[in-house]
């Protein structure tokens, strides 16, 4: 850090950051982190989401971690929990799928069904 700008500019990033992992939202994006997860690639696929949500000014879903739910080999996995929905389950999620999952089921409402883990 070279100036007091730049602190500020950390912390209101930082700040917005928690703001989508914190709950009370509409949706809720679940992206498991287990040491399979991440082997995957499960931090990239969460960097997608949070940027998505970002790029398209979304602040009412909340995206949190969660850990290994048991299907290694469909990592990495992302759970999409909307109000009055069942939760839909995604699986193979990259950065790709990712936006995809943003654009089409957070922001359209639609699932995307070629990319559910059932």
């Amino acid at each position: 850090m070279k100036n007091l700008e730049e602190l500020r500019k950390i912390r209101d990033q930082v700040k917005k950051d928690l703001e989508l992992r914190a709950g009370g939202h509409r949706a809720k994006i679940v992206v498991c982190m287990g040491t399979c997860g991440i082997a995957a690639g499960a931090r990239d696929t969460m960097k997608a989401i949070l940027d998505c949500l970002d790029e398209k000014g979304i602040a009412d879903v909340t995206v949190t971690a969660a850990g290994c739910p048991g299907f290694c080999e469909q990592e990495p996995l992302v759970e999409v929990q909307a109000a009055d929905a069942k939760p839909v389950r995604y699986g193979h999620v990259d950065a790709a799928a990712a936006k995809r999952i943003v654009t089409e089921h957070i922001v359209g409402g639609k699932v995307v069904a070629d990319l559910v883990f059932a």
